[in-house]
């Protein structure tokens, strides 16, 4: 695992009112997200119909949900949490006392 600073400062992200910013980072796009003090990161289009993560909400139970047709997802595992057997693309999250850091798994050619 590639482990990428995402800031050293926490407080200077801006997320918009619904928890959630669009990032790239080492050419890869993504959605952090901040739920109930903790941080998570998942792709930044939905599995079904490309609709952007970002633009949508995060519900009461803590899953980020589809703008477009409300897909519901687990933001720790990706799972499809309204019953339509799409899984969306998560990333590990660590908070460091040097900032936070998002995990990507190494390129493979094989």
């Amino acid at each position: 695992m590639n482990w990428v600073l995402i800031t050293e400062f926490p407080q200077e992200l801006c997320f918009s009112e619904n928890g959630m910013l669009e990032m790239e980072l080492e050419g890869r796009k993504f959605t952090l997200a901040k739920w109930a003090e903790g941080y998570y990161a998942f792709a930044q289009k939905c599995p079904h119909a490309s609709g952007r993560m970002a633009s949508g909400y995060i519900n009461a139970q803590g899953q980020v949900v589809c703008p477009l047709h409300r897909y519901a997802f687990d933001m720790k595992n990706g799972r499809n949490t309204t019953g339509e057997g799409y899984f969306l693309k998560t990333y590990p999250v660590e908070t460091r006392p040097d900032g936070i850091f998002i995990g990507f798994k190494p390129n493979s050619f094989f």
